[in-house]
């Protein structure tokens, strides 16, 4: 999964890889006391479009980069900021939904995934299954 930030007048937009799992501890903690939530609540609501949570993890980024970055500068229009799946996880969703979709709506659903599939960033280091983001 990747965090997509393209403001705009930038032509390309950063992207940076998001795997929950390696996220260090001290960076974790942080994203705890700004969002108010646990690990496994913030990942859930990351996903889920919560915008404090999506400011909390683009400012833990950029923050590598630019270490005298404070989190009240951080801003971003709606549509400046996206979370997107790999082609890898893509085709492992397809797979799951080819067994799992309602048959009245297995089509579409996969026809849909195809789309995104198309489309996805292809990252030569993604190795084996995609993980789900953190353990419940």
């Amino acid at each position: 999964m990747y965090l997509v930030y393209k403001p705009e007048g930038d032509e390309e937009p950063k992207r940076w890889r998001y795997n929950p799992r390696k996220i260090m501890s001290a960076e974790r903690e942080n994203i705890e006391r700004l969002t108010g939530r646990t690990w496994t609540d913030f990942s859930k609501e990351v996903v889920q479009g919560s915008s404090l949570c999506r400011r909390a993890l683009l400012f833990t980024f950029q923050k590598r980069d630019h270490p005298t970055l404070k989190f009240d500068d951080v801003d971003f229009a709606w549509d400046e900021l996206t979370l997107e799946y790999s082609k890898g996880e893509l085709i492992d969703m397809r797979e799951a939904a080819a067994e799992s979709a309602p048959a009245d709506m297995r089509t579409a659903v996969l026809a849909r995934i195809d789309e995104q599939i198309a489309e996805a960033f292809e990252d030569p280091e993604e190795e084996g299954k995609a993980q789900p983001p953190v353990a419940v």
